[in-house]
């Protein structure tokens, strides 16, 4: 049987691939998010054909998706520009065993290689572990929004 360590390095930090979109789609339901297969295959094969300011990278074990982050590189009128991790999710099964801090270090590292200052993360209300882990991590709570969403008109 593995240790805690040991299984924890054998996961490695990577750049999403189309490949991946089945186990992506499976852990986004996780985070309470619901996109399918297809969705995410597509939203991955999109990301590499786009300019190079936004990323997903998973977290794969010999077998599985372990995790995945996605960051991008916001630009703004009223603030510098910044990196946003749009998402991060750990399957259950895998928590507290530092995967997320080595997804949340590979965006960073992501975000420094594009001389951006600042990584910015949001993070539902509800969700109190995660908002622990990020101040575990070197985050610190900076402001508190509500979200407002206006759905398309269908006529």
């Amino acid at each position: 049987m593995f240790s805690m360590a040991a299984e924890s390095a054998a996961v490695s930090i990577r750049e999403m691939e189309p490949a991946d979109a089945e186990a992506v789609s499976r852990l986004s339901l996780e985070l309470g998010y619901q996109r399918s297969a297809a969705q995410v295959r597509a939203w991955i094969e999109a990301l590499r054909c786009a300019g190079r300011e936004q990323e997903a990278f998973v977290a794969a074990t010999e077998n599985n998706i372990a995790g995945w982050i996605e960051i991008s590189i916001e630009r703004r009128l009223q603030a510098a520009p910044f990196a946003f991790i749009g998402g991060l999710v750990v399957s259950e099964g895998w928590r507290s065993r530092g995967i997320g801090r080595r997804l949340c270090a590979r965006a960073e590292a992501w975000a420094w290689e594009r001389d951006v200052e600042t990584v910015r993360v949001t993070s539902r209300s509800t969700r109190a572990d995660a908002h622990r882990f990020y101040l575990r991590d070197g985050y610190r709570e900076v402001k508190t929004s509500l979200v407002f969403e206006k759905p398309r008109p269908h006529n």
